[in-house]
């Protein structure tokens, strides 16, 4: 086990980013019923975000084969917005413009779930407040599923036709290979503390917080992450000697590191990209 994390408790995550065969199509999904602003939008790339804040990348790969059922990759992107009223207007959004596959009071959140017009999962969520997530002896969290009461949700709605600022990417939950390999890379490696586990599921953290990633294998996915769908997931790191060690722990894990975007890549056990670089 990593005496101490690699990843410091201040990481959070930044950006992900997708890659899809329909751009314009993708982009008027996550602008019309997520809520986030196109910041820059080119032929073949799109970034959008919240406040000037960059979220997600969308670029486009007409010959990216189709994810297939057997391949691991994106559960779903959690899209954090900080207040319920904010959940409430997305809910109106979703309902005017899409279709919910789901929702569920997690204890620690209430959460909207559907899909995005190339199959990828998306969730928007509000946290409840910090001191009302209930936990175990050791700290850990415990994290339920029941049905969210839909219409008193949609009461306290703000009708916002937009993401607040404040809005992020509070989690990213992925489908894995292996679920040991992949406690074996996030929890050993990286440090990421590990907030509640089941036999065919993770959730994990920097810090305290309930997840920063989710990584399950419901699924049986067999084979690792490739063609359309997830292209990377992000952490942001405090400051540069944070960035530093990383780099330092993965080299000395023999994990291959990648330059990126100011910062680097690696593989995890399923073959996703994960990036680091500073906040």
């Amino acid at each position: 086990m990593t005496r101490s994390p690699l990843v410091p408790d201040a990481a959070r995550i930044g950006r992900t980013a997708l890659t899809v065969a329909d751009l314009d199509a993708t982009t008027a999904f996550y602008r019309d019923v997520v809520g986030l602003s196109v910041l820059s939008e080119t032929e073949t790339m799109a970034t959008l975000g919240v406040d000037g804040t960059p979220l997600l990348v969308l670029r486009r790969d007409e010959d990216a084969p189709p994810r297939t059922d057997d391949r691991a990759g994106l559960f779903h992107n959690a899209f954090r917005v900080p207040s319920r009223a904010a959940l409430g207007a997305a809910l109106e959004r979703i309902r005017d413009r899409s279709e919910l596959t789901g929702a569920s009071d997690h204890d620690v959140s209430e959460a909207l779930y559907l899909v995005d017009p190339e199959g990828n999962g998306v969730e928007i969520y509000a946290d409840r407040p910090q001191e009302e997530w209930p936990r175990a002896v050791d700290g850990t969290i415990s994290m339920g599923t029941a049905p969210l009461d839909l219409d008193d949700l949609l009461s306290a709605s703000d009708g916002a036709a937009a993401a607040p600022p404040g809005t992020t990417v509070g989690h990213v939950h992925l489908e894995a290979t292996s679920l040991p390999a992949s406690r074996a890379f996030y929890a050993d490696t990286l440090g990421l503390r590990v907030q509640s586990e089941s036999s065919s599921a993770l959730f994990l953290a920097a810090g305290d917080y309930h997840h920063h990633l989710g990584v399950n294998v419901w699924n049986g996915r067999a084979r690792p992450a490739g063609g359309r769908g997830v292209a990377w997931v992000e952490f942001l790191l405090p400051d540069a000697e944070s960035l530093a060690a990383v780099r330092r722990g993965l080299a000395a894990a023999d994990v291959s590191v990648t330059d990126r975007d100011e910062g680097f890549e690696v593989s995890d056990p399923s073959g996703v990209a994960v990036r680091f670089r500073l906040a």
